[in-house]
């Protein structure tokens, strides 16, 4: 009688039922995702140059994967904001929803566009947002009732946190030179300083349990910050040494030389080592700036992720929010100090 009863409780088919996926498991998995979709775009970059430049037809991958995080990215944003408690004092209409997704789906592009054909893509994009911005004083000025001025705020800034940092990204794709090692640097450094700062911070939080920003993120320590720098400065010297094993520098070919991809250093204040490791330094502080940040506009909004799309790690803010800080640092010291 106990057998049959027991038999009774299996299922029909006779096949046991799965086990769903852990929160460990989604994460790796997407991870394990996202790094071979990323080595896929450097090898079709690195092999696809123009000339010595590297912003040519190869870099259209990346172009198109920070399209994406423009364009979903605005989405998640306005969508946090239309759900927030504090949504009631700030109205967004569709009509405006509609135009800022539109311009973030369109930044991009205009930038590649214009700086393959004619060189100008930054000036491409002032005047694209000046634009975006006219457009959306219009939709408030003449749909004032589903609309409000912080609504319209928080629009203008969405458009300059997702779109306009996403075609810094594509800036530093389309570098006159080291188009290609700043990119290894822009997705290196904020991977290894969340993976430092997760690292040390779990390893030494007993001993040193300071409170990085306890308000916004209860987790984070000064100790794991500063594993955070120690990692994307390690960051840093890794994207150095891969230019420098495949590539070689100043065209003196190391080991693995391809085509004509080098690491091209005009500084002479500092070896280019030392140059990486203060990009490497700043790069780092930013990604996490960027991740607090990210952290304060999901409190504000009463969210735990801003979307769903990455199992494991949210949506797309919550996976590139560090990149987009970090691309100010990258651009700038790139077209500077290296």
């Amino acid at each position: 009688m106990a057998e049959q009863e027991i038999q009774g409780e299996q299922p029909s088919n006779g096949k046991k039922e799965k086990k769903p996926l852990t929160s460990m498991q989604k994460r790796t998995i997407t991870a394990v995702a996202y790094l071979l979709i990323w080595v896929a775009m450097c090898a079709l970059k690195w092999c696809v140059p123009q000339g010595n430049v590297h912003g040519g037809w190869g870099a259209i991958g990346f172009d198109l994967v920070f399209t994406a995080v423009s364009v979903i990215g605005a989405h998640e944003f306005l969508r946090a904001i239309d759900r927030s408690e504090s949504g009631v004092n700030c109205k967004i209409s569709f009509p405006q929803h509609c135009i800022t997704v539109a311009f973030c789906a369109m930044i991009v592009p205009l930038y590649v566009i214009v700086e393959m054909a004619m060189g100008g893509g930054l000036l491409a994009i002032s005047c694209g947002f000046t634009v975006y911005v006219m457009f959306l004083a219009a939709t408030s000025v003449f749909d004032h009732k589903r609309s409000s001025v912080k609504g319209t705020i928080y629009c203008v800034f969405c458009m300059l946190y997702c779109g306009v940092l996403s075609s810094l990204l594509s800036a530093i794709n389309h570098l006159a030179q080291n188009s290609m090692v700043a990119i290894l640097v822009i997705f290196m450094c904020p991977v290894l300083t969340d993976t430092g700062a997760f690292l040390i911070g779990s390893a030494f939080k007993k001993w040193v349990p300071m409170k990085l920003a306890p308000q916004l993120s209860p987790n984070k320590t000064v100790i794991g910050a500063v594993g955070g720098i120690i990692g994307g400065i390690l960051g840093a010297i890794l994207a150095y040494y891969t230019m420098y094993i495949f590539g070689g520098v100043n065209g003196n070919i190391a080991f693995f030389g391809m085509n004509d991809v080098y690491l091209s250093v005009r500084s002479t204040t500092f070896p280019a080592i030392v140059s990486f490791i203060l990009v490497g330094l700043f790069t780092s502080v930013m990604a996490q700036i960027g991740d607090l940040f990210e952290s304060a506009i999901k409190r504000e909004c009463g969210v735990k992720d801003m979307g769903n799309l990455l199992p494991g790690h949210g949506g797309v803010l919550d996976r590139f929010d560090s990149m987009l800080y970090s691309s100010v640092v990258v651009l700038i010291s790139f077209g500077t100090i290296i």
